[in-house]
């Protein structure tokens, strides 16, 4: 009998500690769920031809790379070239040169919020899925606010030569609406519907911030080639835009693009030079001492101005 105990205790000795252990395993697996960050907001560099930095709060700046992760409140300053960057699966931000935007990314896939605040240059967005309800995607500038649910559509901010500065919103697929934006921060609270195939400017000046155009057709001879082939892969890929693939290409320069070589302001000499390939150095120089400003591996896709320092 007093074995019989003996093994009875000792049981109870072993039993209590796995018991406290389960209790400490589980308190630690509800203390992970309930306080982990939001891990699903991938955001990452997905393509990159040039130079770009970005900055973030605790570290300074950083030079941009392919796959390069980014997180919620970076700025992102592009240089020269192009970048895409990728949000999720489904969301694509196609980034020019001199252009200058923070990012901020929260929430998860049923309340995802996504807002860029571009202050300078140009992107083109594109938004594969229809966002869900509790989903968010805004682009604000220095004067307008806009907010989509699932579209394809180019921003763009720039200054004319008296500090004027301008918006403006071209929509290749799906709708965006578009609000002004005060100097104070507020809203006009009066939206203006962009539909595919449009586009609008937004204007502020020392006085007053308000459209300076209705909406109207998307000037396409107006927009950059890189821009133009960005949709027309967007296109090939199965997405309806405003125009069709083939009529896309209609915007694209075919050459030959003239390569004029400029010495003290005056004319040189010129070639001309097909698409893609290269300009050749003139066999004669203008001056015993300088060079052409340009490398001459670059391949050739507009006509060129070559300056002799």
């Amino acid at each position: 009998m007093e074995n019989e105990e003996k093994k009875v205790g000792s049981k109870k000795w072993i039993i209590i500690p796995v018991a406290v252990l389960a209790v400490l395993l589980i308190g630690v697996l509800i203390f992970f769920l309930t306080n982990k960050k939001e891990t699903y907001r991938l955001i990452k560099i997905f393509e990159i031809d040039g130079n770009a930095t970005v900055t973030r709060s605790d570290i300074g700046d950083l030079d941009a790379y392919v796959n390069m992760i980014l997180e919620s409140g970076d700025a992102v300053a592009m240089k020269d070239g192009t970048m895409t960057l990728k949000l999720d699966e489904d969301k694509f931000v196609y980034v020019e040169e001199d252009t200058q935007f923070t990012l901020e990314a929260t929430g998860d896939s049923t309340n995802s919020k996504t807002s860029i605040e571009l202050t300078q240059g140009a992107i083109t967005n594109e938004i594969q899925n229809k966002l869900s309800e509790d989903s968010t995607y805004e682009i604000n500038t220095p004067n307008s606010t806009m907010s989509v649910r699932g579209t394809v559509y180019r921003v763009t901010v720039y200054s004319d030569e008296n500090g004027v500065k301008y918006t403006k919103v071209a929509v290749f697929s799906g709708a965006v609406a578009t609000d002004l934006l005060y100097p104070d921060g507020t809203s006009s609270g009066n939206e203006t519907m962009v539909d595919k195939g449009k586009q609008v400017i937004i204007f502020e000046d020392s006085s007053t911030t308000d459209y300076l155009t209705d909406v109207e057709d998307i000037d396409y001879s107006d927009l950059p080639e890189s821009v133009i082939k960005k949709l027309i892969e967007i296109s090939e890929n199965g997405t309806e835009l405003s125009l069709t693939t083939d009529e896309l290409k209609t915007y694209l320069s075919e050459g030959p693009f003239t390569v004029t070589f400029i010495y003290n302001g005056t004319v040189f000499g010129t070639q001309e030079v097909e698409k893609d390939d290269c300009a050749q150095m003139p066999s004669l120089m203008p001056a015993s001492s300088g060079n052409w400003d340009f490398d001459f591996s670059t391949p050739i896709t507009e006509d060129t101005e070559i300056q002799w320092k």
